[in-house]
C-alpha cells in the first residue's frame, strides 16, 4: 500500500480540524483525533490483510507542508528559528493568519503588529489531479535541518500497537523540483547538497527505531526532466542508499510513465520500484526485462485515482506472463498511487442502486482487490475463484449496462453530420452579431462566477437544511443576495454579471 484516505470514515479530521481553527477545541483534542484515526487505518489494513502497511502518509493539511516543516523550510516571514515548527505556524503557511501575533509566534513581526496578518504559502494543483499542495518557498542561501520527527513518531506509534510499516517520505528531488524561488534564475534544485543530510539523518533514526524499508516517492520521475535532474536523482540515491544500508528504500513513482527517466530509474541503488501500471499499463514488459531480478518491483495495478471497480481477471491475464520470470518474493501488487484520492469505504453508501453499487470500490474496496490479486499470483486462480468470478461479473453487467450505454445518445451521436460540426457563418459575421447584440468593449470585466459565502448566507442555508426557515423564505433570502450582488458589480462598472451562486454550498454543487 502506497498511502490511505486521512480524513476519516465520517470527515472526523475536517471537523476537528473547523474546530480547533475556531478556537472551540484545543490542539490536544485535534491530535487525539489525528491519532486515532492513524491507529483505526492501520488495523483496517492489517484486518484486510495488507502486508506492506505505510506510516506518515497522514497529514493534518499537506504532506507537502509536512515536508517542509520536516526539513526546516520555512520562509522567513513566518519568523520560525529552529526547533519544532509549531503547530500555528505550520497553518499560518497552509492558510495564512489575520494578524494574531500569538498565532505563529510572531512576536515584533511588523505584518502581524500591524493587523495584516501573513499570507498563506501557494497553493497548487498535484500533479495531473485535483489534490492542491502546498509550494515550498526556497532561497539561494537557503539552509536545512531536521525539524520534525513525525515520520518516525508515527512508525513508533503504529508499532507500539504491534503494526510493522512502511514510512513514507516525498523525495528529496521531487520535493525541490516543485518548489519556487522568487529570485530570477536560480534553480532550487542546486539545493540538494544542503537538503541531503536532513534526509540522511532521518534514514538513519528510522532505521533505529526499527524500520527495515522505506518508501520514497520521487514523482518527478514522471515528468519530463533535464539532464541535471536526471543527475541530481543519481547523486541523491547514492548519498541515500549508504546513509542507512540496512534500510532498504523502495522507491516509487506515479502518475505516468518514466519514458525517457527509465534507464536513470532502474540505474539507482535502491532495493524496490513501484512503478504506475494504470497510468502507463506498457511500461510494465520493459520495466519487467530490463530491471535487475534482485530488484523488488512493486506493481501499481488498481487505480488509486478514481471510484470503479477492477476487473481483476483482465488485470491478471495482462500481468502473469510479463512477470512469470521474475520471483514472486521480488513482487509487490500495491495501487497506481496512493489512495488519498478516493472515498474510503462503500459500506458508508446506503443509498445507491445495487448494479451502480457493484460496480464501485472505495478505499477499502480496493484494498480487499489487491489482497486478492496478491493471492491468485501466489496461490492460483483457484484459491479466489469466487472474488475473480464476482469482478469478472460486475465488468460485464457494467460493459452493457444501460446507464452506462444509452442507445438514444449512441443514435444521437451516430446521426452527427459532417455539416452539423461546421459553422454556418464566418468568424466576422458571428463577432459583429455579438458585439451588436451585448455592446461589450474589446476587453470587459467579469467576477467569473460566485461571490463569497457570507456568515448571512450560511446561517440562512443552515436554518433551511434544519427546517427552521421555509423554502419560500429561504429563495427570497437568495433573492436578495443575488440583487444586492447584481447591483453592486453595475455600480464599480463591471461589463458581464453574474448572479453570484448563494444558492450552492460548492463547486461539486
Amino acid at each position: 500500500m502506497l498511502g490511505m484516505p486521512r480524513i476519516g470514515r465520517r470527515r472526523e479530521l475536517k471537523f476537528a480540524l473547523e474546530s480547533y481553527w475556531s478556537g472551540k477545541s484545543p490542539a490536544a483534542d485535534l491530535l487525539a483525533t489525528a491519532k486515532a484515526l492513524r491507529a483505526a487505518s492501520w488495523r483496517e489494513q492489517h484486518d484486510r490483510g495488507v502486508s506492506k502497511i505505510p506510516s506518515n502518509d497522514f497529514s493534518l493539511y499537506d504532506h507537502v507542508l509536512d515536508t517542509v516543516a520536516m526539513v526546516g523550510a520555512v520562509p522567513v516571514r513566518y519568523a520560525w528559528t529552529d526547533g519544532e515548527v509549531p503547530l500555528d505556524t505550520y497553518f499560518a503557511m497552509a492558510r495564512g493568519n489575520q494578524g494574531q501575533a500569538a498565532d505563529c509566534g510572531h512576536a515584533g513581526d511588523e505584518h502581524a503588529a500591524n493587523g495584516h496578518g501573513l499570507a498563506a504559502v501557494e497553493m497548487t494543483k498535484w500533479f495531473d489531479t485535483n489534490y492542491h499542495y502546498i509550494v515550498p518557498e526556497l532561497t539561494d542561501d537557503q539552509s536545512f535541518a531536521l525539524s520534525s520527527a513525525k515520520p518516525v513518531d508515527h512508525f513508533l506509534e503504529a508499532k507500539a500497537l504491534g503494526i510493522h510499516t512502511r514510512p513514507v517520505l516525498l523525495g528529496p528531488v521531487t520535493f525541490l523540483k516543485l518548489a519556487k524561488s522568487s529570485e530570477k534564475g536560480f534553480n532550487p534544485i542546486a539545493l540538494l547538497p544542503r537538503l541531503l543530510p536532513v534526509y540522511e539523518e532521518l534514514l538513519r533514526r528510522l532505521r533505529l527505531a526499527g524500520a527495515d524499508w522505506v518508501q520514497i516517492d520521487e514523482p518527478a520521475l514522471v515528468l519530463d526532466l533535464v539532464p541535471n535532474e536526471r543527475d541530481a536523482l543519481q547523486f541523491a540515491y547514492c548519498r541515500l542508499s549508504k546513509a542507512a544500508p540496512e534500510l532498504k528504500i523502495m522507491l516509487a513513482l506515479y502518475f505516468g510513465s518514466l519514458g525517457d527517466n527509465l534507464e536513470t530509474a532502474i540505474s539507482l541503488p535502491v532495493a524496490g520500484l513501484h512503478v504506475d501500471l494504470v497510468r502507463a499499463r506498457e511500461q510494465l514488459e520493459t520495466v519487467g526485462r530490463l530491471a535487475q531480478k534482485e530488484l523488488v518491483l512493486s506493481l501499481g495495478l488498481i487505480d488509486g485515482r478514481n471510484v470503479w471497480r477492477a476487473n481483476l481477471p483482465a488485470i491478471l491475464d495482462r500481468v502473469k506472463p510479463i512477470i512469470a520470470g521474475w520471483p514472486l518474493d521480488r513482487v509487490e501488487i500495491a495501487p497506481s498511487c496512493s489512495m488519498l484520492h478516493v472515498p474510503i469505504n462503500l459500506d458508508m453508501e446506503t443509498a445507491l442502486y445495487a448494479d451502480v453499487r457493484s460496480w464501485l470500490a472505495f478505499a477499502a474496496q480496493k484494498t480487499d482487490e489487491l489482497v486478492v490479486l496478491a493471492r491468485a499470483l501466489a496461490e492460483g486462480r483457484d484459491a479466489v475463484a469466487a472474488e475473480l468470478e464476482a469482478s469478472a461479473e460486475a465488468a460485464a453487467v457494467r460493459a452493457t449496462s444501460a446507464k452506462v450505454h444509452d442507445p438514444l445518445v449512441q443514435g444521437r451521436v451516430a446521426s452527427i453530420k459532417v455539416g452539423m460540426t461546421r459553422r454556418k457563418s464566418a468568424f466576422a459575421v458571428r463577432s459583429k452579431l455579438q458585439a451588436d447584440t451585448f455592446g461589450l468593449p474589446s476587453l470587459p470585466t467579469t467576477t467569473i462566477g460566485s461571490f463569497p459565502q457570507t456568515a448571512e448566507v450560511r446561517k440562512a442555508r443552515a436554518a433551511h437544511g434544519k427546517g427552521e426557515l421555509s423554502y419560500v423564505d429561504y429563495e427570497a433570502f437568495l433573492k436578495k443576495e443575488i440583487e444586492a450582488a447584481v447591483r453592486w458589480q453595475e455600480e464599480i462598472g463591471l461589463d458581464v454579471l453574474v448572479h453570484g451562486e448563494f444558492e450552492r454550498n460548492d463547486m461539486v454543487q
